[in-house]
């Protein structure tokens, strides 16, 4: 795929071999000792291995990701020489990304590294501009690669980072990469005793870290550069001891995302739910994964995009999961027909991955006559949630108990049930019970949704959606669903059942005549939104240790797993996937999750 103009990086190739950017006018790195370069200036200019000795979490930060050589050196010393049972994770920014056959080329100059270029380029990320993550679980190291400006990506960073790697093309040739303002923000992102290590000795480049309390130290070069920069922050190391326990309650798809992401932190959680995995808006037969499209909030677009692919790395590395690909979008209003070629033609998409196709190619794909234009979302998906739950919820306890309310107790957290008796108490307490946390976070103004959808076997029918959707099962299709708010009740309701039936004959007639005989299972469960359509996660305000992740509405099976992992972040102190502008918008502590104020009662009139 070619990059837009503004990512392209205008690779060439010398006749030594080496990658060079015509944007720059400068190699990545020198054919003859590029990996011995790296070694000396980034990873011994941080003092790598020592510096990370007795840590259980070391962060690095990377300007300038190009060829992933510096990742792919680190790693190597990282698995040879790491503190048993540490995390490593990486945040590195690039403006150009490369793609991942130039990459590949230019990794297979070190044929020792292999086996980590492999693991690099297996996940290598696409050139959409946002953060992609790298999983790299055999050494506990996961990186992300965020796509963009530097100043911008730094600003809407979480950090801290111990460690710098500040491998931008030269200061005179890509002076962007070594403003005031970005050296303003390494050092905000910077915690106690971080290292940098760069290969300019620039004068600005020493006065902007000096400048802002790095000791900064010119140290002898290699090869034909006689020189390069090392600099420290001055502060002891910091401490991030792990909290004690941690107990997630809720066991659908918000709850087993996060035992997962914490599990991949390194913790052992414990899980509490009141009537098993998938009891409630999690325990359909199949769900479509599918991101909301918003083409007046780039930001809330972008956070779907990013979700999406998140979910489907973590998704795929499930046997089962993924029971099939791709998704129909067919108009449900008027005005979709025009949005469709506008939301394809964003830049938060790979080229093709979202195809708008008119109404000839609308009936082909699904097998129905359409009347109207289609959008065809190649990245969507159908899940199979239990498979998904059966995955990350294997081996981890799960104590039965219904929470009533919840306490602070000494350490921590207390939970209770509704006679008062104590159910289990933790340091951590994070909240994913859906509907049900309205009742535990009374001061949350979550709302209850009630959504009835219908399965039958035997009869099948590729993923649409339209407001109404069809969604292929293991044996079948789903069909639904209603969408009655604030209702409770999960009883089936035959008159729901026949709104499913007519929603789908209204926009689908032929499926709905192949199935009219078929024998029909139902299920209702609640879901839990909010009045601005957004989630709420992270700490609970004023209440240090509780943690939530709801309000999920319909497209939880899309945003749990990316938004888990930004939850455990903050439980943790640690840097997080997700933008901080994006965080804010989603912290439980805005005021769009504020209870609407009772109006007051009127006085009586005085004749």
């Amino acid at each position: 795929m070619t990059a837009p103009d503004d990512r392209d990086p205008r690779l060439i190739w010398t006749e030594a071999g080496e990658p060079r950017s015509a944007r720059y006018g400068d190699v990545y790195f020198s054919a003859q000792d590029g990996l011995a370069e790296t070694r000396t200036v980034f990873l011994e200019g941080c003092g790598l291995p020592e510096a990370w000795a007795g840590r259980d979490q070391f962060t690095v930060a990377e300007l300038g990701f190009g060829t992933g050589l510096n990742i792919i050196a680190l790693l190597d010393l990282w698995r040879r020489a790491r503190p048993p049972g540490a995390r490593l994770q990486v945040f590195t920014v690039e403006g150009h990304p490369l793609s991942v056959t130039d990459a590949r080329r230019a990794l297979a100059a070190w044929p020792d590294l292999a086996d980590l270029s492999a693991a690099l380029l297996a996940g290598w990320p696409p050139q959409t501009p946002g953060i992609h993550r790298i999983d790299l679980p055999d050494l506990d190291a996961v990186i992300d690669v965020a796509v963009g400006e530097v100043e911008q990506v730094l600003s809407d960073w979480s950090g801290p980072a111990d460690a710098w790697f500040l491998d931008g093309f030269s200061p005179a040739l890509n002076p962007a990469m070594w403003s005031d303002p970005v050296m303003d923000l390494i050092a905000a992102r910077s915690a106690p005793d971080a290292r940098v290590a760069t290969f300019t000795v620039a004068g600005a480049v020493r006065r902007g870290l000096s400048g802002r309390d790095f000791v900064v130290d010119k140290r002898p070069g290699h090869g034909r550069k006689r020189e390069r920069l090392e600099a420290r922050l001055p502060g002891p190391p910091p401490a991030r001891p792990l909290p004690p326990s941690v107990l997630v309650i809720g066991a659908g798809i918000a709850g087993a995302a996060v035992v997962r992401a914490l599990g991949a932190a390194g913790l052992s959680p414990r899980l509490m739910e009141a009537e098993g995995p998938g009891a409630g808006a999690s325990g359909f037969p199949a769900a479509l994964v599918t991101p909301r499209f918003d083409l007046g909030d780039a930001a809330i677009a972008a956070l779907f995009a990013q979700a999406l692919e998140r979910a489907d790395t973590l998704y795929s590395a499930i046997p089962g999961a993924i029971l099939a690909r791709g998704v129909l979008q067919l108009t449900a209003t008027e005005r979709d027909a025009a949005r469709f070629d506008r939301i394809a033609g964003q830049p938060l998409w790979s080229e093709g991955a979202l195809r708008p196709v008119d109404p000839a190619g609308a009936s082909a794909r699904s097998g129905e006559a359409i009347d109207g234009p289609g959008l065809d979302m190649t990245p969507a998906f159908t899940l199979s949630p239990a498979a998904v739950l059966a995955d990350w919820l294997a081996g981890v306890p799960i104590q039965p108990g219904r929470a009533d309310r919840i306490e602070a107790a000494p350490g921590g957290w207390r939970v209770l049930d509704a006679q008062g008796a104590c159910l289990a108490e933790a340091g951590v307490v994070v909240l994913c019970a859906g509907a049900g946390t309205a009742a535990l976070l009374p001061d949350l103004a979550l709302s209850p949704v009630r959504g009835q959808a219908d399965w039958v076997s035997g009869v099948t029918a590729p993923a649409l959606a339209w407001g109404g959707y069809v969604a292929p099962t293991a044996d079948g299709l789903l069909f639904g669903s209603t969408h009655d708010r604030d209702q409770t009740g999960t009883e089936v309701r035959p008159e729901d059942t026949a709104r499913n039936r007519a929603t789908l004959a209204a926009r689908l007639p032929a499926l709905a005549a192949r199935l009219e005989a078929s024998p029909v299972q139902s299920r209702a469960a609640l879901r839990a939104t909010t009045r601005d359509r957004l989630p709420v996660i992270g700490p609970v305000p004023d209440q240090p240790g509780l943690f939530v992740l709801g309000g999920l509405g319909s497209r939880g099976h899309c945003l749990a797993p990316l938004l888990a992992e930004h939850l455990v972040a903050e439980v943790l102190g640690r840097p997080s996937p997700l933008s901080r502008s994006v965080a804010e918008r989603l912290s439980p502590a805005r005021p769009a999750l504020r209870p609407l104020a009772q109006p007051e009662a009127k006085a009586d009139a005085v004749s």
